[in-house]
């Protein structure tokens, strides 16, 4: 028994990520939500008891339900990047173990080398547009507008970056925010419209920028990106949803979310473009845990942002395509963001760039219940090191490192720790012991893994000149 699973694994690690070209009466419209901070817990279909979500339940009841899918950084730049190009943060130098993500005072951002997925969607055709953050660099050869994107607006960067100097020290600010606290630029395309950016509407503003586009492109085939800038700190909401919601601050900013994502739907039904459009909800990573009740949760999942357990990683995802993906699926397969880079280009018939290691995997069989997933695998980066890899079931820690309180040193582990998610998700009982040839065909399969990895020059650590 189990040296057929050790065949499996091999066999499934072998495989090159695959793709197939769509035909044009294939081809949807796509939409990509992103929240920033959402935990795995947060959301009604992942089981928070407190904050209503009925329309991603409602998306989650008419779609895909995915209960394995990864974001590929505990942090944003890096996960936001992998998004972008379907490429681990470290073949594009997105990453770095000394300045984790890009800051105001970033002087790098997205090589223009890249291929991104607005790109490869405009040369197959489609309309483009970001709204909301970006944090993939500010200076203007690497804002949206300048990756592939028609139009953008949105913030560059975290809301909480470019604090005032005369707002309240340490975490008071975050604890009463107020608008001014922050100069938090807005940008419309290349210039600054608001600064600071009014948090309190934003999240309505890039519902409506989100919907204006959809109107106007409903005769095309379009790419939207609405990457929502909360629940990271500082937490704002409107005045409509002051309140509502039993969980405190924290809630009325999911429950906005939700709302936000109910527009968008709304507007597909309503345009009748539902059943030709492809919508994707997750996050960029786990929630920021030491924010006490401003952060969120990552359910029964271990740790959050910051770190390479899975409540770090593992994100809240849903996929609707009404028609096309069956309604009520909930699905174990493993999955993880740079797999929607693929999986849109091949449903748009765009061309995966061949000259490039590229990530993900198609996994357009896999949300329509035909077959398991191609994604065997899953690799865990913090900054340039890998700290775990996942085959299966089977998660092996070879560096562990908790988030940012406390003791926050690495360890390495020499036999790695050894989980098997199914059975234990929220990594409690090492299992290493009892499975050591689990354990070396992990670690020949990381060995098979970075030999595929050419570092490249970390554009985080970049100054501004």
């Amino acid at each position: 028994m189990l040296n057929k699973l050790l065949l499996s694994v091999a066999a499934c690690l072998a495989l090159l990520p695959t793709t197939r070209r769509a035909t044009a009466a294939e081809t949807p419209n796509i939409v990509v939500i992103f929240a920033d901070d959402l935990g795995y817990g947060d959301l009604g279909c992942f089981g928070h008891p407190t904050i209503k979500t009925p329309n991603l339940d409602r998306m989650a009841a008419e779609g895909v339900r995915l209960t394995q899918f990864y974001s590929a950084s505990p942090v944003c730049t890096p996960s936001r990047a992998a998004l972008m190009t379907g490429r681990l943060p470290i073949r594009s130098g997105m990453c770095s173990d000394t300045r984790r993500v890009l800051f105001p005072n970033s002087g790098g951002g997205i090589p223009a080398s890249e291929i991104t997925m607005a790109e490869a969607l405009k040369d197959a055709g489609y309309a483009t547009a970001c709204v909301g953050k970006w944090h993939l660099g500010h200076l203007p050869q690497f804002l949206p507008t300048s990756n592939g994107f028609d139009s953008y607006f949105g913030i560059p960067y975290s809301n909480d970056m470019d604090r005032v100097n005369d707002a309240p020290k340490g975490r008071e600010s975050f604890w009463n925010p107020k608008v001014e606290y922050w100069n938090v630029p807005l940008m419309r395309n290349l210039e600054i419209a608001e600064r600071p950016a009014d948090q309190t509407t934003i999240t309505r503003r890039y519902t409506e920028a989100a919907l204006s586009f959809i109107k106007e492109n409903k005769d095309r085939k379009f790419f939207l990106y609405l990457p929502h800038s909360l629940p990271h700190v500082p937490l704002f909401r409107s005045k409509e949803f002051e309140g509502r919601s039993l969980r405190g601050l924290f809630g009325d900013v999911v429950e906005e979310i939700d709302w936000s994502v109910g527009q968008v739907l709304d507007t597909l039904r309503r345009l009748k473009l539902d059943q030709n459009t492809i919508v994707w909800f997750t996050s960029d990573n786990g929630p920021w845990l030491t924010f006490n009740e401003h952060g969120g949760s990552a359910g029964l999942l271990r740790d959050g942002k910051g770190t390479t357990w899975d409540g770090g990683m593992r994100e809240p995802s849903v996929c609707w395509w009404p028609g096309t993906i069956p309604a009520g699926q909930v699905s174990a397969e493993l999955g993880t963001t740079m797999d929607i880079y693929v999986t849109n280009l091949a449903l748009a018939g765009a061309a995966k760039p061949t000259d490039r290691h590229i990530d993900g995997y198609d996994l357009t069989d896999m949300l329509k219940g035909k077959t398991e997933s191609p994604r065997k695998e899953v690799l865990y980066y913090r900054g340039t090191r890998l700290m775990a890899m996942r085959v299966g079931p089977w998660k092996a820690h070879f560096i562990t490192q908790e988030s940012y309180t406390g003791n926050n040193k690495a360890v390495e582990h020499d036999p790695p720790v050894l989980y098997n998610l199914n059975v234990d998700p929220s990594e409690k009982w090492n299992v290493a012991s009892d499975h050591p040839d689990i354990i070396a065909a992990i670690k020949r399969a990381a060995v098979r893994h970075k030999e595929t990895v050419e570092p490249a020059p970390s554009q985080l650590e970049i100054p501004l000149k």
